[in-house]
């Protein structure tokens, strides 16, 4: 298990990749300083879920490696070279979770926009159309869209010009579960072969999606390991419905949630599909009980 301090995962890198590494990364903002020596390598094509809290960094570390934050000590490499070197940035994608697009633009013309600023071509902005399943609202303005909608917009922008490196900061925020589970399908098939750094607060999710999981706490790394090897001792889901459902009677409640005990996170997007096909309309699925917090000790 790799913990604070570790340096890489062993694997060879493979033919044709690229590697970025973290080496005593310190960085935030004015005088308040967020993340705090953060070191780790990555050289495989894959799926690393970073894991926090709010307020453990991973924001920052995000904006760190896309070179939009400065760091205050050490620095991002990406194929041994540094992020501020001319060029470098070019292997890599940064989607926020503020997705900035316009408003009063149609789907078409933001991409359009984005398609000229990335030096994409009109054929990869059909590709994105049809990857995201977007193209029926292309003649729909942005603020017209709803949040399921608009996110697969913003991800298909990332998704203009195939980069090595991808940086995800919450992307199924705010988002119901089923939405949610469908992003995470389309950037899992979009991302093959590419390494992808996929922030969370939600364990189950990054059970779902992620191969390795990083930790942070108070902007230090905590973890660095594979999935598998990640064990939660107790794990409590709270369910919220748009309407109430006699299918959760007998659940126990606390306030407008109710409670399951589950083995562990993977059993939850079965739980998810049987309350679906049993007609409960889901408004939020979250841990009850963080368990979280015995990987940030």
């Amino acid at each position: 298990m790799f913990r604070a301090g570790a340096r890489s995962i062993p694997s060879p890198t493979p033919d044709g990749g690229v590697s970025l590494a973290c080496r005593s990364l310190s960085s935030g903002y004015g005088k308040q300083t967020v993340l705090h020596e953060v070191s780790f390598t990555i050289d495989e094509p894959s799926v690393y879920v970073v894991l926090g809290p709010n307020g453990a960094g991973k924001t920052t570390l995000f904006r760190t490696i896309a070179g939009i934050l400065r760091p205050t000590a050490g620095e991002v490499m990406i194929d041994g070279v540094p992020i501020r070197q001319q060029g470098s940035r070019d292997h890599l994608h940064y989607l926020s979770h503020m997705d900035g697009m316009p408003d009063g633009l149609t789907v078409r013309e933001c991409l359009d926009f984005y398609a000229r600023v990335e030096r994409a071509t009109p054929a990869d902005v059909e590709r994105v159309l049809d990857q995201l399943e977007i193209r029926e609202f292309t003649k729909s303005f942005i603020s017209k869209l709803s949040a399921g909608q608009r996110k697969r917009v913003s991800i298909a922008r990332v998704f203009l010009r195939e980069r090595a490196i991808y940086l995800m900061d919450e992307p199924t925020a705010n988002l119901d579960p089923k939405v949610a589970r469908e992003i995470r399908t389309l950037i899992l098939n979009l991302s093959r072969e590419r390494i992808v750094l996929y922030s969370s607060h939600n364990l189950f999710e990054a059970r779902e999606i992620g191969r390795y999981v990083i930790t942070l706490r108070g902007g230090a790394l905590t973890l660095f390991d594979r999935m598998e090897n990640v064990r939660a001792a107790h794990f409590v889901i709270g369910v919220r419905t748009l309407t109430p459902t006699p299918a959760l009677e007998g659940w126990e409640r606390s306030g407008d949630y109710y409670l399951r005990e589950l083995s562990g996170p993977e059993e939850v997007p079965g739980l998810i599909h049987d309350l679906e096909a049993r007609g409960v309309r889901l408004r939020e699925v979250r841990e009850m009980e963080n368990p979280l917090e015995d990987l940030f000790t």
